[in-house]
């Protein structure tokens, strides 16, 4: 029994001490990136000034930069949270996006202030971890009753009525993220040109892609940033995307980073001798497949670098007679079969000549 007791006490401890082991070393530290390619706000450098405050008074330390370089894996993952401030606009570029996807899959959190939704509106992925996407906003930055939702989340457990009156810019949304745990409403009976209806959020929070984001639509005016409310607000949200300040573990991150654009060389195979073509299949010995709207069938031979034509199809292409307008029929796509080298098979997509006006594959 006794041998028994000792095992358990060891395995347990061997559990706790792995956990542990899980957690960073000395204090959590959080960036903040401000970087705008559309509209910036002046309480920017209010808000970046109120939120390293906020980390000297409460533990955590605070990087801030508005340089996209910083998005790769080998600098994101010092941090664990990353606050975009009132970005707006198209701020990362295909390798940062990836980087910051990466981030997130492997525990990252991420907190998004005001302009975080007027942000990356072609990056979809994006526009679910932020929670929706800027639509339109009222006006100037009227009064409105902010209705609380959940008082036991950290971003709001410090109200003590369920009804916060106060002025900011209200936003309203569009592809707002149905999986988001909403915080704060705002009533649109208390102000004009509210558009999302009755059930109109303005903070929340959720877990996506492997980590923890917040989003507050607050933060538009730099009175924010010296209301107590709304640091408190503002910290307890920072604190869940901290979370529990454990090392990233990017063996969960699936996201690729795409390769530098230098490590491609563009080779002109066949230069001329094409008209309108539409699609082409690679053969498994690299010879072409190429498929032309006015129903030519074109090969190109891998070893001899000679282009010829090796089919054709009767089909409908001309132009119509409406000035500007072209008609897109004819010989419009053309693939080959998974299983070519078996069965050489080849698909065309094309529309036949005749009385009937049909497609065919």
């Amino acid at each position: 029994m006794k041998n028994y007791i000792a095992l358990t006490l060891g395995m347990f401890i061997l559990f706790l001490m792995s956990c542990s082991n899980n957690k960073r070393e000395g204090q959590a530290k959080v960036l903040v990136f401000s970087k705008t390619m559309g509209y910036k706000h002046a309480s920017i450098p209010t808000g970046l000034e109120a939120i390293q405050k906020l980390g000297s008074e409460n533990d955590f330390l605070v990087d801030t930069t508005k340089n996209a370089a910083v998005f790769n894996d080998e600098d994101l993952k010092k941090y664990s949270a990353v606050i975009f401030l009132s970005t707006t606009g198209n701020i990362l570029d295909a390798k940062q996006e990836a980087a910051f996807e990466r981030y997130i899959q492997s525990g990252g959190g991420f907190v998004g202030v005001h302009a975080a939704t007027d942000t990356e509106y072609d990056w979809g992925w994006y526009g679910k971890l932020v929670g929706a996407y800027f639509e339109s906003h009222p006006a100037g930055t009227p009064e409105a009753d902010f209705v609380i939702k959940d008082k036991n989340f950290a971003a709001t457990k410090m109200f003590t009525d369920s009804i916060w009156h106060r002025a900011d810019e209200l936003y309203n949304f569009k592809k707002l993220n149905p999986d988001v745990k909403v915080l704060m409403t705002v009533d649109e009976t208390t102000y004009k040109g509210g558009k999302n209806g009755e059930h109109h959020p303005m903070s929340w929070y959720h877990e996506y892609d492997g980590g923890r984001a917040f989003y507050t639509a607050l933060g538009h005016t730099k009175e924010s940033f010296s209301e107590e409310l709304f640091l408190k607000h503002l910290l307890g949200g920072i604190q869940y995307a901290i979370g529990d300040n454990e090392i990233l573990d990017y063996s969960m991150a699936t996201t690729q980073i795409p390769p530098d654009s230098d490590r491609f060389a563009k080779v002109p195979l066949s230069v001329g001798g094409f008209f309108e073509p539409t699609e082409m299949a690679i053969l498994p010995n690299n010879d072409i497949l190429i498929s032309q709207r006015r129903g030519e069938i074109m090969l190109y031979k891998a070893t001899t670098e000679e282009l010829s034509q090796v089919g054709f199809l009767d089909v409908y292409h001309k132009t119509l007679n409406t000035p500007n307008v072209n008609a897109e029929e004819g010989l419009m796509g053309l693939q080959r079969d998974p299983d070519f080298e078996k069965n050489h098979w080849i698909y065309v997509y094309y529309s036949p000549t005749g009385d009937k006006w049909v497609n065919r594959l």
